[in-house]
């Protein structure tokens, strides 16, 4: 059976129509904060940055790149070339109306719309030195081999692929609060949610609120790259997150969130980095 027939009716759609909604909150308000982005602001994390290394001369694909400030900090931080990826219209025309501002050519920032599953195929290139896949992108995928599958045929050899996000852990503990284990962790169904707002901005008035997201445990994620013949060069776990998920969580200095000193450490976020040799 066709993997997009078992899932729930028309989640694509309602996926999409989620997303582009949301675009307009997201350009205007102050999480991902346009306003400091063009004054300057490093819109990429700290380990990102680290364990990415140098791009200088690099070529880069970002896979779900929303309204492509991670894309275009790649760019700033010396990236021949950067081409971002999404499904959303809506986002798409965000990303190259601020390319636009930044001053990048087409050369050298571009940005696709078009479903992660057919990157292959809309990607004005065959292969690229980096895929980088930003946080909370894999929870709107259905099937996580696939995606490896299509993120993995992009890295030329000597390249590699680096992923950073959300830890899977953090699917399995209770909404509020954050301190009990109240969900399935192994839990590979379909999540249909109605949930009005952003991440961004919660009191926004939003209509398109039903969405579809899949919860991907850490080690289907390995497996899926090992599958593909990628090296897996390290798997790195974070006590940090981007949001105030959990109401008890603190806002550090450098704008990340985690639970207070007092509470045992769990992993909130994760990274990792596959490469293909460079005879492969």
């Amino acid at each position: 059976m066709d993997a997009d027939a078992a899932q729930p009716p028309h989640w694509r759609e309602s996926n999409r129509r989620h997303w582009d909604e949301r675009v307009p909150v997201h350009v205007a308000g102050h999480f991902y904060d346009l306003e400091g982005f063009r004054a300057g602001d490093e819109p990429l994390r700290g380990f990102e940055l680290a364990e990415v290394g140098d791009v200088t001369g690099k070529t880069l694909v970002h896979l779900q790149c929303h309204i492509g400030t991670d894309t275009l900090g790649w760019a700033r931080h010396g990236a021949e070339r950067v081409v971002g990826l999404d499904f959303s219209g809506a986002a798409v025309r965000a990303a190259r109306d601020l390319a636009q501002e930044e001053g990048y050519s087409q050369e050298r920032a571009a940005f696709v719309e078009a479903d992660v599953h057919q990157a292959a195929s809309a990607l004005p290139e065959d292969s690229y030195d980096i895929v980088y896949t930003g946080v909370g992108a894999l929870c709107w995928l259905p099937d996580i081999d696939r995606w490896a599958q299509v993120a993995a045929s992009l890295v030329a050899p000597g390249g590699f692929l680096y992923l950073a996000e959300f830890h899977p852990l953090t699917d399995v503990l209770d909404d509020r609060t954050g301190t009990r284990i109240v969900h399935d962790y192994f839990c590979r169904q379909a999540q249909v949610q109605e949930a009005p707002g952003t991440y961004a901005d919660s009191q926004a008035p939003t209509v398109h609120d039903r969405n579809v997201q899949w919860h991907h445990p850490l080690g289907d994620v390995v497996s899926a790259l090992a599958a593909q013949r990628l090296r897996v060069d390290f798997l790195h776990e974070h006590e940090v997150s981007l949001f105030a998920r959990f109401e008890a969580f603190e806002r550090a200095e450098d704008g990340t969130y985690r639970f207070p000193s007092s509470f045992p450490r769990v992993p909130l976020m994760y990274s990792l980095r596959a490469s293909r040799p460079a005879g492969a």
